[in-house]
């Protein structure tokens, strides 16, 4: 991300776990708030992991995509194992939900209080709850 760029919305994913791909082969199209652009692969190997979907909004620092490579130029890079993928989704809805800011957006304007709603299942990247999540949720209610 550039140096102002604070967050890009995920418009298209190219790619799904499995995928063997190629220096230079598109991923996935990002559009920031001054541009849609191709986020291209930075070396040749295999997506093992995909850990966002189309309307998806992401921070500076959060990943897209896990990757495995023989390229030794992106071993600064490299995400030691640490028993797991993400974060377990919230048991019992103890823990506090994160809402993407798609469906932050689409549950107040269905006049849903995001802080107190319950019974949401939270099935976005890294158990967060998503904008499929919100439609899911308001149409189990009809």
């Amino acid at each position: 991300m550039g140096a102002t760029v604070s967050e890009l919305t995920v418009i298209n994913l190219a790619v799904a776990p499995g995928a063997k791909v190629a220096k230079g082969q598109k991923l996935a199209e990002l559009e920031s708030d001054k541009s849609a652009f191709d986020f291209e692969s930075p070396a040749d190997g295999t997506i093992v992991a995909v850990s966002a979907r189309a309307g998806d909004v992401r921070t500076s620092g959060q990943p897209l995509f896990r990757m495995e490579t023989a390229d030794a130029s992106l071993r600064h890079l490299e995400v030691k194992a640490a028993g797991g993928a993400g974060p377990a989704p919230a048991a019992g809805g103890e823990a506090k939900l994160v809402w993407t800011p798609r469906a932050l957006k689409m549950a107040q304007e269905a006049g849903l209080d995001p802080a107190t709603l319950a019974g949401i299942k939270a099935t976005g990247p890294g158990g967060r709850v998503s904008g499929d999540d919100v439609t899911n949720y308001l149409a189990s209610r009809k």
